[in-house]
């Protein structure tokens, strides 16, 4: 019997997580300066967690040079 695509461990950590552990908030309240070593662990307070777009390519406008090969393509008249 097979295993379903969604239950294999293959890219499990590779993929977006919207929770993050509580070492992985402290780490980010680290560095945006809102934490300090005195702090309490617990209570701390929400972190955003936002998935970037970063890799994306935009889309391809058509080219200039398509145009001008059917304006010189069409016969005068």
């Amino acid at each position: 019997m097979s295993i379903d695509r969604s239950l294999k461990v293959k890219g499990a950590l590779s993929r977006h997580r919207n929770v993050l552990t509580r070492a992985e908030r402290i780490e980010r309240l680290k560095d945006e300066e809102r934490w300090s070593e005195g702090d309490p662990l617990l209570g701390l307070p929400k972190v955003a967690h936002r998935k970037s777009h970063a890799g994306r390519k935009a889309a391809e406008a058509p080219s200039k040079e398509g145009t001008e090969e059917t304006a010189v393509a069409k016969p005068a008249s």
